[in-house]
This record gives C-alpha cells, sequence and structure tokens, in this order.
C-alpha cells in the first residue's frame, strides 16, 4: 500500500485510545477502526480536518506515502544516462 496511516503512532504519543478519539469527534469506532488499519479506501477531508484538531496535529503527520518502488529498481528519467 502506497499511503500508510500513522494514526496509531499519534494515539500512543498523545496517551489516547481510539474510543476516545471517536468520542472525540464523532466517528464511530468501527470507521475509526477501518482508517487506522489501513483498510479505509478514502477519508473525507473534514474527518481529516476533525482528527487534526483532536491530535493538534497536521495531515502529514497521520499520512504517508511509501513508493512501491524501491530506489534501486527506479528507471532512470528519459534523456540521462547512468554514471558508470
Amino acid at each position: 500500500m502506497a499511503i500508510v496511516i500513522k494514526l496509531d503512532d499519534l494515539l500512543h504519543d498523545r496517551r489516547m485510545t481510539l474510543t476516545e478519539l471517536s468520542d472525540l469527534i464523532g466517528l464511530t469506532l468501527a470507521n475509526l477502526s477501518i482508517l487506522k488499519t489501513g483498510k479505509a479506501r478514502a477519508i473525507r477531508f473534514s474527518t481529516l480536518e476533525a482528527i487534526c484538531d483532536a491530535l493538534s496535529c497536521q495531515p502529514g503527520d497521520i499520512l504517508r506515502y511509501e513508493s512501491d518502488i524501491e530506489e534501486t529498481e527506479r528507471p532512470e528519467p528519459a534523456g540521462q544516462l547512468s554514471a558508470i
């Protein structure tokens, strides 16, 4: 998966449970759990905003992009030669 959800880390750092976050933002525990486990296919901006407000963080603190292609597997950009 290219987008990683780091909600567990933030909750741990703030000593908050998923249930407490659920109560704070008005989202069901089931939906937060789906998001936390990375099974959500989308997130509304209003949900992201509510989580950021409750945890005093930025969206980048919750979401991280990880490339599926490792550095050594990336093709060279067109028109450039690799060093030998």
